[in-house]
């Protein structure tokens, strides 16, 4: 422990207000992806931050601020946090360089920053070359340098994390829907539990496991089952047993790393034999329900696209048609296969395509007639180029949705059929961007974005979608998980175990 940390007195209690420090060191790492996760990448957005900037920085972070403020006497300072880096999870590998600046700089700024205690708002999920756990990690040297005090943690539902974590700081927090609605909720569950823990209130006592399971996230939105019926099943333990917070990560299973698959996390108050029954219990269950989980199949390119027009024939539109695999937005399998079956009425949101966006920006103007080659190249499963003939009907920034861009082009190839061209992964959530850039989004009969789950909050949930296809297209984060080539998850999970 440093002679700052020292200087304070070893009892929090003691002292009239907490001085908490506050940071977020968050990516979701698809390894499978072509392009590494290095400083520029970190830093595209923008350096790293300190102060209030940081207490805004995530809605995790915000609902921990919030809870802070409305129940105890506290200095919250923002530490030292990393901008998110670019592309999202379409990002592969963390390189260690960038590991070690970002990790070691956060919990140096802990050390001589005078603090009663530390929490951190990760991810979970994040996959670093040559650091098996790095949150675990980065919590061990935060905890070096702020010595014996409390350091909470919360994560993202699909953390790949283990009792490496748990070990490490005093308890985690994870959210419980996806689309994750509740990311401010579990940052105020672990600001009110940690003030009960600097009060003398609380001693937090975990107990974890690893049930052998692995899961797509197309599967795992929690308004479907079993997914509903695991997470229900850990509220009905926190309504039934006083001061428990019972966790589970479904984990993401398009990064290669030791600790893949769903994980339970419990806390209970300084009581280990009913932590250790609840974690069993969801243990158990996750378990019974494995084939549910993780075993369903979707159609493929050419079935989806053929559902997707005879529910549109039907009058059941809009339809939402998802391609949930396409992890670099590349993909050109949905769009080649609409046109080839004679699709009409459509919009596809969006093909990510920086070459394509340049071109048009460069040459075109809205009014012009283009010829274009948009997609097919970022990865091994992209498809091929697909040429497009059609109007320029936007050419411009565009803010909104989970991206800002600097140009974004809508072609329309037909009568009322269009592509939205971006020069990034964007995942379309709501019908705003349909909206924001010129497209009656009621006139449209398919929808085809590249979405795994979180369409719903913005298309299911309002009751707006007439019918919902998910397509299993070739892509980076396929339904069918004994198809990727895995090196380093363990032996024993399911259903990679069928192979």
């Amino acid at each position: 422990m440093t002679d700052d940390t020292d200087a304070r007195s070893s009892d929090p209690a003691e002292n009239e207000a907490f001085r908490i420090g506050v940071s977020r060191f968050s990516m979701e790492t698809c390894t499978f992806c072509p392009r590494p996760t290095g400083i520029e990448e970190w830093e595209y957005y923008g350096p790293p931050f300190r102060g209030e900037e940081v207490l805004e920085s995530s809605a995790y972070i915000r609902g921990f601020v919030r809870r802070t403020r409305e129940v105890a006497d506290s200095d919250l300072v923002g530490l030292y946090t990393p901008n998110r880096p670019v592309g999202g999870s379409s990002g592969s590998w963390v390189t260690e360089e960038a590991f070690e600046k970002y990790s070691s700089d956060i919990a140096e700024d802990a050390a001589g920053s005078d603090l009663d205690a530390v929490y951190l708002s990760l991810h979970g999920a994040m996959a670093v070359d040559g650091v098996p756990r790095p949150e675990a990690e980065t919590v061990r040297r935060v905890r070096e340098a702020v010595g014996d005090r409390p350091i909470y943690v919360t994560l993202d539902l699909h953390a790949n994390v283990d009792g490496e974590l748990s070990d490490a700081a005093d308890a985690v927090f994870i959210v419980k829907r996806y689309p994750h609605y509740d990311s401010a909720y579990q940052g105020e569950r672990a600001a009110r539990v940690l003030h009960r823990q600097l009060r003398g209130t609380y001693d937090p006592t975990m107990a974890t496991r690893k049930p052998p399971v692995i899961t797509p996230s197309v599967f795992q939105g929690t308004a479907e089952s079993p997914a509903m019926e695991i997470m229900e099943r850990a509220r009905r333990w926190e309504d039934r047993e006083e001061d428990v917070f019972v966790s589970v990560a479904f984990g993401f299973a398009y990064a290669d790393v030791p600790n893949a698959g769903a994980t339970v996390m419990v806390v209970t108050n300084d009581d280990q034999e009913l932590a250790d029954e609840i974690a069993d219990d969801m243990e158990a269950y996750i378990w019974r329900v494995r084939e549910a989980f993780a075993g369903k199949e979707l159609p493929e390119t050419e079935e989806g696209v053929s559902r997707a027009i005879e529910a549109a024939n039907a009058g059941d539109t809009p339809v939402i048609l998802a391609d949930h695999a396409d992890r670099t937005g590349n993909s050109t399998h949905v769009l080649a296969e609409l046109l080839r079956q004679g699709a009409s009425d459509f919009a596809v949101a969006t093909i990510s395509d920086e070459r394509a966006v340049s071109e048009l920006a460069d040459r075109a103007a809205v009014g012009d007639h283009v010829t274009i080659e948009v997609g097919g190249y970022e990865d091994e499963y992209a498809g091929d180029p697909v040429e497009i003939d059609g109007e320029v009907e936007y050419l411009d920034r565009y803010d909104g949705g989970y991206q800002s861009f600097e140009t974004v082009a809508v072609v329309r190839i037909g009568e009322n059929e269009r592509v939205i061209l971006t020069p990034g992964l964007n995942q379309v959530t709501a019908p705003d961007i349909f909206d924001d850039l010129g497209i009656d989004f009621d006139d449209l009969d398919i929808v085809a974005i590249k979405s795994r789950v979180h369409f719903r909050r913005g298309f299911v949930e309002p009751g707006i979608a007439g019918e919902v296809v998910k397509v299993d297209a070739p892509g980076l984060g396929p339904a069918d998980l004994t198809t990727l080539p895995y090196e380093n998850v363990p032996d024993d999970l399911y259903p990679l175990t069928e192979r």
